[in-house]
């Protein structure tokens, strides 16, 4: 019997544990999937307006405990607590992946002036932080537009969708004029890009799902 590949996905959210699933089902068909759920980090994460050392190392626990169920590879799927991810590859043997990853990297390779939007300051300047290290990295000279859509996450937990998506479109419509790409900071923003006219879709708008899944695919290639 040939034993599946198997892959940890960690979510501070319950909601991308399906969309992610069925990613997974699509792009990594031979590779068995589970999940690891704990809302909890973000929102403490959101109630103290920084990723304390609290909120790492339980997410560092939540790694170690993915690896210890038999995972090949760990992918955390939260933007926000994107600098606990990484510390948190110190703590096991095997590849722990950011999910914001992929997407920062095709940033900058798509072009030079860069537009940042998100829902959460807690997820703004890690993503930042992320674009501009990895061009620091590559040696690529960028310029960075960043924006918060305030209210819009609020809206979106008090089942208000469509006022989210409204103010996510207002300022992914301001963007696009000075921009040669855009990022979504947060998975929960991808569908928005859908409501945008056609004529108004002049840059790339990149999110992260996708992406990061497809990522995946060549590390998990490598290990065969």
């Amino acid at each position: 019997m040939i034993l599946r590949k198997k892959l940890g996905l960690i979510h501070t959210s319950a909601t991308l544990v399906a969309p992610f699933q069925e990613l997974c089902q699509e792009l990594l068909p031979d590779v068995h999937v589970f999940n690891i759920a704990d809302d909890s980090l973000i929102k403490e994460v959101i109630a103290t307006g920084e990723l304390a050392p609290n909120v790492s190392w339980r997410l560092a626990n939540h790694v170690q405990s993915a690896e210890a169920a038999g995972a090949d590879l760990i992918m955390v799927t939260c933007s926000s607590v994107g600098p606990a991810v990484e510390a948190s590859q110190a703590f096991v043997d095997v590849p722990v992946v950011r999910v914001d990853q992929a997407m920062a990297e095709q940033a900058i390779q798509t072009g030079k002036r860069i537009g940042v939007v998100a829902t959460l300051p807690t997820t703004l300047a890690p993503t930042v932080d992320l674009i501009e290290r990895r061009a620091a990295s590559a040696q690529h000279s960028i310029s960075l537009a960043s924006e918060l859509c305030e209210g819009a996450f609020e809206s979106l937990m008090n089942g208000d969708a469509a006022t989210h998506d409204r103010l996510v479109r207002q300022k992914l419509e301001q963007l696009i004029e000075s921009s040669d790409v855009i990022v979504l900071a947060q998975a929960s923003m991808a569908r928005v890009v859908d409501q945008i006219p056609e004529p108004l879709r002049q840059v790339p708008i990149l999110s992260s799902p996708r992406l990061a899944v497809s990522s995946l695919v060549p590390l998990f290639g490598q290990m065969e």
